[in-house]
């Protein structure tokens, strides 16, 4: 038997944000790069902000080294995930992955999410949205709980 006067209220979506680009980004060097950002405004210090990202394309050429990307809300870091390095050199590509994150900004101040990507080891290039891949930050704040 289930108590329902332990499940707290919430969860209603209260604003969603969206954002896409197919614009294709080169990275070089051991430096995180935007891809795509937006903002969004949370009406409540208890909601949180529901972040599906989608970054398609994605290749390293040349160079062993790591490909890296990161959720950042402002300056802080909320989600990332690494891949494509094999210890070799030559070409890795992939259809693309996803960054999934439940964040709890504690704010009502107009808050930034981006997505970055870097070259771990600055050998080679690695590379988002090739080929017009798109790129993609779903916001969604949920009411608070």
């Amino acid at each position: 038997r289930i108590d329902y006067s332990l499940i707290k209220g919430g969860g209603k979506v209260l604003q969603v944000v969206y954002v896409n680009s197919s614009t294709e980004v080169s990275v070089t060097s051991s430096t995180f790069t935007d891809l795509v950002s937006t903002t969004i405004t949370p009406a409540s210090t208890s909601n949180k902000v529901l972040a599906l990202c989608s970054i398609g394309g994605l290749a390293r050429h040349s160079g062993d080294t790591e490909l890296q990307l990161r959720l950042l809300r402002d300056s802080t870091a909320v989600g990332e995930t690494k891949g494509l390095n094999d210890g070799a050199s030559g070409f890795i590509s992939t259809a693309g992955c996803s960054i999934n994150e439940l964040d709890t900004p504690s704010s009502t101040s107009s808050l930034t999410y981006k997505l970055q990507l870097n070259n771990r080891d600055g050998n080679g290039t690695v590379q988002a949205s090739v080929n017009g891949a798109d790129t993609s930050i779903t916001l969604l704040e949920i009411e608070g709980w």
